[in-house]
């Protein structure tokens, strides 16, 4: 059909881009002025200028604002920028807080094509997140550089680490015995293996990271889909391997460990405030929303996709034995890089760090040989996919585009008491998270939201809360977190297919975790 044509939806694509680059610009009226301590321009500018109420933060930076905005036609920043260049001495930089710049503006027509194409699909998930660096410096939103750097960043080795750790398991025969056992309990039923592997691996993510937790349970479920004659693309296979990410990424808000979301959200609350949330803490308030997540993402996707009820795994009469040793030693090195993850606040190692030395470690201790790895390993997945999506998360950041959107949209939500405060910074954050960083999404919504908290009396521990447990829900696209990257490669849905099911299952959650915090911190105290 000419409308599933590739040349007609990279039309489209195209079409998207174009018309959102000719949409007029919003220049704002508040810009940040950084490198001028001494607030030379301010005091070049004061006749059309003045001071905004927050004043010079830590850094020496300070925010501007027009007296008059209807007098600029948006030239506003045009004018601040020429004024700074006549300026002696170092080089002071304008910035804008409620507007858009230039480089943003562009970097929203990128990532609307972007957007159309990962929901659309007509070329491979792979090709359409390495074109995102290409289309990133080729329109000037980013350079060179900073567009392939983030192919390389620490995260898309850790992903790679996890998914050789898969390889590594399934070479073992781990998770064939796990399998076995879990099958023996569900009955052979399809939906009662599934509901019980993946609720087991996403409580499992309140201590694990959930890119290994589902890296694990794809090994378990792939050998047992095809003894059964589950095929690629049908409903039975988007429940199972979808049911995965979203099980693993719901149980991460659980712990400080379960998702850097999570670490960096209280981070950037003591950053901002001083209040400290530890490791205990966290738990108290978090953990409650991970147990009853964790069931209902996998409902969603059971609503959305039925299986097959007839689809029954085939007996195993067959028992899995004694421990083997490569069992042995696989199971220990995969204890000591958790171990090693679970302590990285006390060594320093970054996960990818650890991850590569288990990796190492597999390969000298006959676990894995080379060919296991470059013949199983998916590429694409971690390298393209993942990769892109931070080159977007970070360049959404750097034009300051996602700040924009924060702060047109998150003072809507200011002044309804805690509970709208949790919604909008929990919408935002959860649809931000699909195409950024979980650091940036945090670096736009909490100075933000924490100051609009303090203002209106909520405790500005709950957005922080808040956005780590609700970044935990980027269940739209292949890039909202290592586990959709990851299910993704196996080819047994589509970008598509993520996209409805999260379309379900985000609001549902949303709305489960604000219950929970309505009726949880109520009896805490923290509301």
């Amino acid at each position: 059909m000419y409308l599933k044509s590739k040349g007609f939806q990279l039309g489209v694509a195209a079409v998207i881009a174009l018309v959102v680059a000719l949409l007029p610009r919003p220049d704002g009226t508040r810009f940040r002025v950084s490198g001028d301590p001494d607030q030379r321009l301010l005091a070049a500018v004061s006749q059309d200028f003045t001071l905004a109420k927050s004043g010079a933060a830590e850094d020496g930076s300070y925010v501007v604002v027009v007296k008059v905005p209807g007098d600029w036609n948006g030239d506003a920043s045009r004018f601040l920028r020429d004024q700074a260049v006549g300026l002696p001495g170092p080089g002071v930089r304008v910035s804008w807080v409620d507007g858009l710049s230039p480089e943003g503006k562009r970097f929203l027509a990128v990532l609307s094509a972007v957007l159309f194409l990962f929901v659309a699909e007509p070329i491979p998930l792979e090709i359409t997140a390495l074109l995102i660096g290409v289309l990133l410096a080729a329109s000037g939103v980013t350079g060179t550089r900073e567009a392939r750097a983030s192919y390389m960043n620490p995260v898309v080795a850790f992903i790679m680490c996890c998914l050789v750790f898969a390889i590594a398991l399934d070479k073992s025969g781990l998770t064939r015995r796990l399998g076995f056992f879990i099958a023996r309990r569900a009955g052979g039923t399809v939906v009662r293996f599934t509901f019980i592997l993946t609720v087991s691996l996403g409580y499992c993510s309140i201590f694990l990271h959930d890119a290994a937790a589902c890296a694990i349970g794809i090994m378990i479920m792939l050998p047992l889909m095809k003894a059964a004659g589950i095929r690629p693309h049908t409903n039975t296979a988007r429940f199972m391997l979808l049911s995965l990410p979203f099980a693993c990424s719901a149980g991460g808000m659980g712990s400080l460990i379960g998702g850097g979301r999570c670490m960096v959200s209280a981070a950037f609350l003591k950053e901002l405030t001083g209040t400290e949330l530890s490791f205990l803490d966290w738990m108290l308030y978090a953990l409650p929303g991970a147990l009853v997540s964790v069931p209902l993402a996998v409902l969603a996707v059971f609503l959305v996709f039925r299986p097959d009820p007839a689809i029954e795994f085939p007996a195993f009469d067959e028992s899995a034995g004694a421990w083997t040793g490569i069992e042995k030693r696989t199971a220990a090195v995969l204890a000591l890089v958790l171990a090693a993850w679970a302590a990285t606040g006390l060594h320093g190692l970054h996960h990818s760090i650890t991850g590569m030395a288990a990796v190492a470690l597999l390969v000298l201790l006959d676990v894995l040989k080379w060919d296991d790895i470059h013949q199983n390993l998916e590429w694409g997945t971690a390298l393209f996919v993942f990769g892109g999506g931070l080159a977007l998360g970070l360049a959404m950041h750097g034009t300051g585009a996602g700040g924009y959107l924060a702060n047109l949209l998150l003072p809507l939500f200011g002044k309804g008491g805690w509970l709208v405060l949790f919604a909008g910074v929990g919408i935002f954050g959860a649809l931000a998270a699909n195409a950024m960083a979980n650091v940036a999404v945090a670096a736009l919504v909490l100075p933000v939201a924490i100051p609009m908290a303090v203002a209106t009396g909520v405790d500005p521990r709950i957005p922080a809360l808040c956005l780590g447990m609700c970044m935990s829900f980027a269940l739209l696209l292949a890039t909202g977190s290592p586990g959709n990257a990851i299910a993704c490669g196996y080819r047994y849905f589509t970008a598509s297919d993520l996209t409805r099911a999260g379309a379900v299952a985000t609001p549902v959650l949303l709305l489960a975790v604000a219950l929970v915090a309505w009726l949880w911190w109520g009896m805490l105290g923290l509301t």
